[in-house]
């Protein structure tokens, strides 16, 4: 074994290079070769096809130029709005600043309290704008003069059911029972109308035929919704299909099918373009407005939804014909079901992610917490009928809202006989000061009412009322609750089983002062 053994080191030890070779190189070996022999052929190929021109023309590089410009312009751009945007809170961090304490004792403690004010300043923003703080402006909200009342700034021809403004409230829009939808400047209130398209335009954008006995889609608009950024507009009704407008050129661009009902309510979720629908066939569809999509359905309702609400979170609040609210947690694909206690929902809003609003066809707002199932507090008669309004109401078609007595007092009211008992004295319409504290409500008995939220749950409080003749259909308010917006008509937003003469259909604005 010893002498095999020696043998085989031997001949290991023999196996170099004679004195007369030269050594082998390792870069000569193929096994250290990084390149495979398709990519060496390839290249090889490459180099003996290539010419002149070819490689002039890959030198020039005009497209990557372009490209690199316009992302650059596009980069720059925002920079420019961010900059801007900080240059301006820092003006307000430096003002308040002054306005605190005159003296310093240096620029550098100076500069530095004023860069921790402006941070202060954009971190409550972003808390208020996320629903985790809440503004108090209720408290700084004047009472109205007697002078001081609803200016009617947009004239429609029927009923307004929808009214909705632009995310900076320098726009406004509003729909009718006409089918009208009509485009106005807040300020100035030059308005300008949206024209629906031909049947076959409705086709190509993705519309289908009418179903049952109509000939050609209705023009009857029940909601309306508009995107954060600006770009879009939404519109639902009796077609049962979503139509998607562009706000900047006015023009029709998508039809969304797919409900077998009414679309009865829209909104979109803050910050993004998807886009929640709620229809008389009990479900609730979810929509892409940027990729002209279809997402998902929510089902849960026994009965019609007729309002919807969304803020940032991906949840969405519905009120249905089932006397029920449901609270649809979208990513959990769960949902939370809060029931009224003797009447039927009309419409409801978020005060935050965990509290809620909502109106009710007796008269009644009651104030709902999302660790609860029954409503924390309740306002009962919020809007009863102070003076009887000349009101022309068919027979068959009476409302089964609470019966009031002749003499009762209730929430500073003193009402007379049972108006509340008709379809004026319901809550048609519900509506937050986005992250506040103020909120307000609309009915057909002649006026607009204040509220303020009180914390930790306590309740709400009435605080002023604001009056204005006709059923308040849909209300919107300014993000800073410097003015709000009414959508008034002679009847009813569902239905045609109330009608007060007097009122005037167009967009009613009030102007609110704060301390």
């Amino acid at each position: 074994m010893r002498n095999t053994n020696l043998k085989r080191k031997k001949a290991s030890v023999q196996k170099g290079p004679k004195r007369g070779e030269k050594g082998f190189a390792i870069d000569q070996d193929p096994f250290f070769d990084t390149q495979s022999k398709r990519r060496r052929k390839i290249d090889e190929e490459d180099d003996i096809e290539s010419s002149d021109e070819e490689s002039d023309q890959f030198d020039d590089g005009e497209g990557k130029e372009a490209v690199a410009e316009e992302e650059d312009t596009a980069a720059e751009r925002r920079k420019r709005v961010a900059e801007a945007y900080l240059e301006k809170i820092r003006r307000i961090a430096k003002r308040e600043q002054e306005e605190d304490e005159e003296e310093r004792e240096s620029d550098g403690e100076r500069e530095g309290e004023r860069d921790s004010l402006v941070a202060q300043i954009l971190q409550q923003e972003q808390m208020e704008e996320s629903g985790r703080a809440r503004r108090l402006i209720a408290s700084r909200v004047q009472k109205p003069e007697t002078t001081d009342g609803f200016r009617v700034l947009v004239k429609h021809r029927q009923s307004v059911n929808a009214v909705a403004l632009s995310e900076d409230d320098a726009k406004g829009f509003s729909a009718s029972k006409d089918g009208t939808i009509v485009h106005w400047d807040v300020d100035s209130g030059k308005a300008e109308k949206y024209l629906w398209p031909s049947e076959e335009v409705l086709r190509s954008h993705g519309a289908k035929d009418p179903k049952g006995k109509a000939t050609k889609h209705s023009k009857h608009v029940l909601s309306l919704a508009v995107s954060s950024d600006g770009r879009y507009l939404a519109s639902g009704g009796l077609d049962r299909q979503v139509h998607l407008w562009d706000i900047r050129t006015r023009e029709h661009i998508q039809a969304f099918p797919g409900h077998q009902g009414p679309v009865s309510c829209l909104t979109f979720r803050q910050g993004t373009s998807e886009l929640f629908s709620g229809s008389f066939d009990r479900t609730v569809k979810i929509w892409n407005a940027e990729d002209r999509a279809y997402i998902n359905t929510l089902f849960g309702h026994q009965g019609e939804v007729i309002n919807i609400d969304c803020l940032r979170k991906e949840r969405v609040l519905t009120v249905g014909r089932d006397r029920s609210m449901h609270l649809f947690k979208v990513p959990e694909e769960s949902r939370l079901v809060f029931r009224a206690p003797a009447s039927s929902l009309e419409c409801c809003c978020f005060i935050n992610n965990d509290e809620f609003l909502s109106g009710s066809d007796d008269g009644s707002i009651e104030h709902w917490s999302g660790v609860r199932k029954k409503p924390v507090h309740i306002v009962k008669n919020a809007h009863a009928l102070v003076a009887p309004h000349r009101v022309e109401q068919e027979d068959n078609e009476g409302l089964p809202n609470g019966h009031i007595d002749s003499t009762s007092t209730e929430n500073g009211i003193q009402m007379v006989g049972n108006y509340c008992s008709s379809a004026c004295s319901w809550v048609n319409s519900v509506i937050v000061c986005r992250s506040s504290d103020l909120a307000t409500s609309g009915a057909g008995n002649g006026f607009v009412r204040l509220w303020e939220i009180e914390s930790d749950s306590k309740g709400i409080r009435p605080l002023f009322e604001l009056p204005l003749v006709g059923f308040v259909n849909s209300l919107a308010f300014a993000k800073s609750g410097h003015f709000l917006v009414a959508g008034v008509g002679q009847e009813p937003r569902l239905g045609r089983w109330g009608r007060i003469p007097e009122a005037r259909n167009g967009v009613a604005v009030h102007s609110l002062k704060l301390l």
